[in-house]
């Protein structure tokens, strides 16, 4: 068994065992990329007017968020730009998480919404975890895409013409031809076309998923350099005795709006447990999550206790924060979104040409040969010929 044999062999069977997963992942990345576009059409909700005002603080965003269902808790909140209401992620007792949408400037709850009754949401998490539970569907999912990404790189060995000559006719479909011969040269020129931008997708989703790629991908980017500091995160003083009137999370919000005068989204997180810090993060661009400050305040004292902005961040980091932006292409903007979405599309049809081929040969090789007759000796095409000139001399 000679080299691409053995390679032809394993893109085979790896594509059998992957492919419903990845026609999964890929159908439902194609839905998912254009989900906020497509949300800000729908819902009115997701825009509000802009106002020469400050935003209400976000303790009085959480405290009218939480008067609609007591009892409740709300760690995370979303400023999600000046133009966008404040999303507040609300921990409801039976009903689970669910987004409270409300107007920055008055205060108005906008809209109430179950997480999980969100078709987008919904797809997200098919995408993640196939709706299975999250640590065996997100395993099954990183498999399947591990495989994948070695089905494209086979699949650029086995498809690569031998020959300078052949080469332009195999980056093109040739549609003239018998539907076998076009699904043929779709599974392998889509496919080639598809392959850089589909193993940047397969990799950011992986650093999603797994946080031994993000380390790789954070190691490979710093050239093995270390950045400790980058992952010791500070710890509040719980003996600490409050003297301010003035909630920590408002002073908090307060400081990094001044600080990072140009963010235009916030994450705001007010973590509850004993020694836990007040968590901010300064987004440079509305819906985006790559180029972002960080700040950590102490939730007792209201003191800065780290800030770390963007600029100052190692290589590795700034590219592990920019995994989610890559992974829906909305790193170049809408261009980005629109090559994210032709490669999710292609990689969906990637599995079903495949099997396809697959098939064809299969039932090909199971095709019994005809049977023949004993072979007889070549009559000689010259005797009756000679046979009637006899007779008839005769």
């Amino acid at each position: 068994m000679n080299f691409k044999k053995v390679i032809l062999f394993i893109h085979r069977w790896l594509g059998l065992i992957s492919g419903l997963v990845v026609l999964i992942v890929s159908i439902t990345g194609c839905i998912y990329c254009f989900q906020d576009e497509i949300q800000d059409v729908l819902h009115s909700y997701r825009k509000v007017e802009i106002q020469n005002k400050p935003y209400i603080g976000p303790s009085v965003i959480r405290h009218i968020a939480l008067d609609r269902y007591p009892g409740a808790n709300a760690t995370y909140m979303y400023y999600f730009g000046k133009d966008r209401p404040v999303g507040v992620l609300v921990n409801v007792a039976k009903q689970g998480l669910t987004y409270v949408y409300i107007n920055p400037y008055n205060g108005k709850v906008l809209h109430t919404e179950i997480l999980t009754e969100n078709f987008f949401t919904v797809v997200e998490y098919i995408h993640l975890y196939l709706l299975l539970p999250p640590k065996i569907g997100q395993l099954v999912v990183g498999i399947s895409v591990i495989i994948f990404v070695v089905l494209m790189i086979t699949g650029i060995v086995l498809w690569w013409p031998k020959r300078k000559t052949d080469r332009k006719r195999s980056f093109t479909i040739k549609w003239g031809a018998r539907w076998k011969r076009i699904n043929y040269d779709l599974h392998n020129v889509l496919g080639f076309y598809a392959t850089f931008i589909a193993l940047i997708i397969a990799i950011s989703g992986l650093a999603i998923a797994f946080e031994w790629v993000s380390d790789g991908i954070y190691s490979t980017a710093n050239l093995g350099k270390s950045y400790p500091d980058e992952k010791v995160f500070p710890k509040s003083d719980s003996l600490y005795k409050p003297s301010s009137l003035q909630p920590v999370v408002d002073h908090a919000f307060e400081v990094v709006q001044q600080q990072s005068k140009k963010a235009q989204m916030f994450l705001i997180a007010d973590n509850t447990g004993k020694g836990e810090t007040v968590n901010i993060t300064a987004y440079a661009n509305s819906m985006r999550f790559g180029n972002s400050d960080m700040f950590f305040f102490d939730r007792y004292s209201g003191k800065l206790l780290r800030y770390l902005p963007n600029i100052k961040k190692s290589i590795g980091m700034k590219l592990n924060n920019l995994n989610y932006d890559i992974h829906v292409g909305q790193v170049l903007g809408l261009t980005g979104k629109i090559i994210a979405f032709l490669a999710s599309l292609i990689c969906a049809t990637l599995p079903v040409t495949g099997f396809i081929i697959w098939l064809g040969k299969k039932k090909k090789a199971k095709k019994s040969p005809k049977e023949k007759l004993p072979l007889s000796p070549e009559p000689d095409k010259r005797r009756p010929y000679r046979a009637v000139r006899h007779r008839q001399s005769l």
